[in-house]
């Protein structure tokens, strides 16, 4: 099933707008993954997560992070305040952006958000020296058209980092559609990658599942966004072992 990226992110834009007046939801995500109040998460990376992307980007200052379905811009917004590098956001929610301009608004670091998708970043071949894509790559209505996309814009010698879910059996029908054929391996070998490495990170997977566990038997009660919370908790617990948690790393020739 392919998934329409203009349907997608209406119901998006939506699901970012719920979470402003969800304290409560971002309180239960940061304790279970680590993370700070000030970093605005919309997946799954914990904070040891953000430490193994930070590293492996191989950023320094002066130089461009590309942060891919940036959502709140949380992840990207960290990572540049501890590199130096300047960042640009990309995501297809215009509320998402909107949330993550805000954010960006902290002294320090230079930011720019802006509107596009996996597949049309907008930005110039070459301009990005990494990019980052947090457990997102699934969501592009053809994923090859994505990793051509982070192949166009980096920089040759550029690094790309994704971070994901791969299904343990490939086609397995009790995932789903989005998740049952996510291959980071093959997808950057396809577009040309070299140095390619797929490694798991059980360590992550522990801290999702007490995450999950906590939002599925949570009363949401009227709040939409911890309601959100609570139907993802749900169905992603009984999937959870079905999947490897993968983080990703490649060079662009």
């Amino acid at each position: 099933m392919e998934l329409d990226p203009g349907p997608l992110a209406e119901y998006f834009d939506g699901w970012y707008a719920n979470m402003t007046t969800s304290p409560v939801k971002d309180e239960i995500q940061q304790r279970h993954l680590g993370l700070p109040p000030h970093l605005l998460s919309t997946s799954a990376l914990g904070w040891e997560g953000v430490a193994e992307a930070v590293a492996a980007l191989r950023l320094s200052a002066g130089g461009t992070l590309v942060d891919l379905a940036c959502g709140r811009g949380g992840y990207g917004l960290e990572i540049a305040a501890r590199t130096g590098a300047r960042l640009i956001g990309v995501d297809f929610s215009a509320e998402a952006v909107r949330q993550a301009r805000e954010h960006a608004r902290r002294p320090g670091g230079t930011a720019d958000f802006r509107v596009g998708n996996l597949a049309a970043t907008g930005l110039e071949a070459g301009s990005a020296t990494a990019v980052l894509c947090v457990d997102a790559i699934q969501f592009a209505p053809e994923p090859g058209a994505a990793y051509r996309e982070i192949r166009r814009i980096l920089a040759p010698g550029g690094r790309a980092v994704l971070t994901n879910w791969e299904p343990r059996h490939p086609g397995d029908e009790r995932l789903p559609d989005r998740l049952r054929h996510v291959d980071l391996r093959a997808g950057l070998a396809a577009t040309g990658f070299g140095e390619i490495e797929v490694r798991e990170r059980p360590g992550w997977r522990d801290r999702e599942r007490a995450m999950w566990q906590e939002a599925a038997a949570l009363d949401p009660g009227g709040d939409p966004a911890l309601r959100a919370f609570h139907e993802e908790g749900v169905r992603s617990l009984p999937i959870l072992d079905l999947t490897r948690r993968v983080m990703a790393t490649a060079d662009a020739p």
